[in-house]
């Protein structure tokens, strides 16, 4: 469901000529002289002028491929290096996406890259890598598509870390069927001790500014959005023994009517009260209905 989420509604932020020639970026660091004013990117069509490849404090500095040179290699891995720039006053983490799109406007291939902990004033350099699609030519362009940004205190833990609460939190890409949208939140215990839970999570819906969401209501259960569900299931309390997970999920329509569709790419968690927020992005495409269903956690069958 992401990608149908993910590309509803295209912003385009920036936009960069790939040809069959780049300059390829290995690693998280990149020189000054690679960027978009080098004699390289520039021979390839890599546009002078650095506005053409910048949005919202992120600046691509390099595309490159696995068939480096000008040939016409049927495929090739499309590799993005880009620069974040943190604007704020607090330590942010980024996932910014990339469109591979064709001389023709279709999308070819989407990467993504996540930089974390950019602190205040800082700048840090990072690659996305599009993987293999077929070769279109030099025509085809890299685009910035969105850029996502979440207080590094609050940004997901990934796999194989523990965060000082001792659970990790985090939301899958969803599921979508007929209008009807569900993204599952997911608790992990990973610390040695047992970890109690219990009742609904706190949400808290922000929009791209990171702003609070009004004119939608965020209810316990189905809400009647859908019934068959196993959101009306009365909520238990359990005990997560070390490595076990327990389950949520958000449930909406995306049907638009009358009004203003309102879209929320950020939502606050909190597992349970008293608990550390973990803010991820689901991007909730929820139309003109006014109403977010949460689910009481239940423990994860294995």
């Amino acid at each position: 469901m992401r990608n149908r989420l993910a590309f509803s509604a295209p912003v385009l932020l920036g936009a960069l000529l790939l040809t069959a020639c780049g300059t390829e970026v290995s690693g998280t660091q990149r020189s000054a002289g690679a960027g978009p004013g080098s004699t390289a990117a520039a021979r390839c069509g890599f546009p002078a002028d650095p506005a053409a490849a910048a949005a919202d404090g992120v600046e691509i500095t390099a595309v490159g491929g696995s068939a480096i040179g000008c040939g016409t290699s049927a495929h090739d891995r499309v590799e993005v290096g880009f620069r974040v720039t943190n604007h704020e006053a607090r330590p942010v983490t980024y996932t910014v996406e990339f469109e591979v799109i064709a001389p023709s406007g279709e999308a070819l291939a989407n990467a993504s890259g996540t930089v974390s902990g950019v602190k205040p004033g800082a700048s840090a350099a990072a690659t996305a890598e599009a993987g293999v699609i077929m070769r279109h030519g030099a025509g085809a362009h890299v685009r910035i598509y969105r850029v996502r940004s979440v207080p590094a205190d609050e940004a997901p833990i990934a796999p194989g870390a523990c965060p000082a609460s001792g659970v990790r939190v985090s939301a899958d890409e969803g599921d979508a069927a007929m209008g009807l949208r569900v993204v599952g939140l997911h608790l992990e215990n990973c610390s040695k001790r047992p970890y109690r839970l219990s009742g609904f999570p706190q949400i808290q819906l922000l929009d791209p500014r990171h702003r609070p969401v009004s004119g939608v209501s965020v209810l316990h259960g189905s809400g009647g959005i859908s019934s068959g569900t196993d959101f009306d299931k009365a909520p238990r309390a359990m005990t997560l023994q070390p490595g076990e997970r327990a389950t949520s999920g958000l449930m909406w329509r995306n049907t638009v009517t009358d009004g203003t569709a309102v879209d929320v790419p950020y939502v606050r968690v909190v597992a349970q009260p008293g608990t550390h927020a973990v803010t991820v992005t689901p991007e909730l495409d929820l139309g003109t209905t006014g109403k977010l269903g949460v689910s009481p956690w239940q423990r994860e069958q294995r």
